[in-house]
Parts: structure tokens; sequence; C-alpha cells
């Protein structure tokens, strides 16, 4: 330790090294208050109780304000601020959860699509969970900083509509793998290219299929061409088993799928609708059979928690932190 100290901090070979004993003095001193400074006789330590009530009344009047911001309006390191939220008050950097808003009337119509689905979707059923999404080359939003200090999570929302633009990506979500089509925005996806690009990528046999209520899907040529192609295995809007509306927290894609996506899709920073799409592809193509295996089983956990809720927003998965 002593021998390494005049290297790590850059001192002179010649200037006088601190003994091991002051060494140690000070980084137990730095553990323990979040400064070297040695303490003045009378002066109070860094986590009294004082102290700890002042920073637990501090982030209750202003939750949403970083530890940094709060250590500077209390004069204190914001090395301390945040052992004594961690260690000594136990609060937690909450994270804002962005959700579709839901009105009364859903609640009841989740809750029955729900146990429809779970009562007549066979425990072996091969289901295919499809969806669109939008990548944009300006990335995705950074909830990062979006924190809420308290000893509770609050579960606050924040409801925003969703917008598309630059790529819009299909794909259909399975235990046993992942088929999708990516096209620019100006492409219009209308009931005959929809129901083509179905019939082409998805072959004949035992599957179930889901499919949201966007109209190019829903309409009756499309309905007709599908049920054909599922007999009594489409699960959509006026399907053989109805969908639920507004349950992005229920279907894998929207739960799952692209929020994983999105988290490596942007890492190299695209510049181009070129470099979007491939990292798109191999995104997509990187994801392990096990992984997908997990979704599909929580996808019956997710549609039984939204039973169990009444309907509402499935509070201990949207707020998980970890």
């Amino acid at each position: 330790m002593q021998q390494a100290f005049p290297a790590h901090f850059n001192i002179s070979a010649r200037a006088r090294v601190p003994g091991w004993q002051s060494i140690v003095t000070w980084a137990n001193t730095f553990r323990r208050t979040g400064s070297v400074e040695k303490r003045r006789s009378g002066e109070r330590p860094i986590r009294s109780p004082q102290n700890m009530e002042a920073v637990r009344q501090s982030f209750l009047r202003s939750p949403r304000h970083s530890a940094r911001k709060h250590a500077a309006a209390l004069g204190m390191s914001d090395c301390s601020v945040r052992r004594i939220l961690h260690d000594d008050l136990h609060f937690h950097p909450y994270k804002l959860a962005v959700v579709q808003e839901l009105t009364e009337r859903d609640f009841a119509a989740r809750q029955h699509a729900c146990e429809v689905f779970l009562e007549t979707l066979p425990d072996d059923a091969l289901v295919f969970f499809s969806e669109e999404a939008h990548f944009h080359l300006s990335g995705c939003v950074n909830k990062q900083n979006m924190c809420y200090w308290s000893d509770n999570n609050p579960r606050e929302l924040h409801e925003r509509p969703l917008h598309c633009e630059h790529v819009t990506v299909w794909c259909a979500l399975s235990r046993v793998g992942i088929i999708g089509e990516e096209n620019e925005v100006a492409v219009t996806v209308n009931s005959v290219c929809y129901v083509k690009m179905i019939l082409d990528v998805m072959a004949v046999g035992d599957l179930w299929f889901q499919q949201d209520g966007a109209t190019a899907h829903t309409v009756r040529t499309a309905m007709r061409d599908l049920r054909e192609h599922f007999p009594g295995r489409l699960t959509s809007l006026r399907g053989d088993i109805k969908w639920l509306a507004h349950s992005s927290d229920i279907a894998p894609c929207d739960y799952f799928l692209w929020g994983y996506l999105k988290s490596l899709v942007y890492t190299d920073c695209p510049r181009t609708l070129a470099q979007l799409k491939e990292n798109i592809r191999q995104a997509i193509a990187n994801i392990p059979i096990a992984m997908l295996e997990t979704v599909n089983r929580h996808f019956r956990i997710q549609a039984n928690q939204c039973i169990t809720n009444g309907g509402h927003h499935l509070l201990d998965t949207i707020f998980k932190t970890e």
C-alpha cells in the first residue's frame, strides 16, 4: 500500500511518503464520512441522525432532483448523501415507467380477454405474437436520469402516444424463433401487402397467430384470408379469440422484444437507414432460443397477473428497476 502510494498519486520519489497507518486512517475516514478531512472537535459526523433527517426531508420535498443537487443544497458531499440514501434511509432511485394510457372501460375488457385466452389456448400451443415497431435514427428515449427517490415505490407513470418515423419493423415472435420484415416509413402497408407477407413467411401448420387491431390487419378481406390460413387459431380483433386492446404490458413484442432490440440496435449510433436495418437484423438473429422460451412462459404469467389485478397495469412488472 505504502509503496504504491507515490505512483498512484503521481508524487515525486524524493517526496515524503505517508506512513501506512495514516493511509489506513484516511481510507477509513473517507468510507465513513465521504471526505479525508479530519473532523474538528465538536463537529457532528456526516452520517449523524441530524444529517440523515435533513437528507430525508430534502428528498421528500424534491424527490425528482438528483443526489448531486441535494448534496449541493445541503452542503454535503455527493458520496455522503448517497451513502445515507442507500445505507441509512434505504431509498432507491425508481425509474419512471412509460406505459399506454388506460381508461375505465379498458380494465374489464383486458381482464375478460386474458381469461378467455388462457382458457382457450392449449398449454403446448405454438403461438406467434406479431406487432410493428418504429426505429428511428435519433435513437430511443433515455430514462436513466428520470428517477424518483423515495423509501416506497411511488409507481408513477408517464403516459404518451406512439409516433412512427424512419424504419417500420414487423415481427412475429414465438418460442421457436422470430420472423419479420422491415420497410421505410414511406412504404404504405395495406391489407393486400400485409396478408401476402404473412402467407409468404408463415407456413401452414398447427400454429396460433396473434395480431394487433390495425385497420390493414382486420379489414374483411384480410380477416377472411387469415382465418383460412389459421382456422380456429387466429387471435385478433374480430378473430377466433379476441385480442385485448391497449395491452402493451401483456404483448411479448411490446414488453420484451422492442425494448430489448432498441437496447442493442443503437449501441454504435447508426447514421444511415441501411446501417440501422442491418443492426436490427443482427440483433434479432442473435436472440437465443432459451430467451424466447422464457418470454413465452412469461406471457401466461403476465396474463394471470392482469386477471388478478382487475385489468390494471401490471405494477409488479413494469416498475422493476434491477
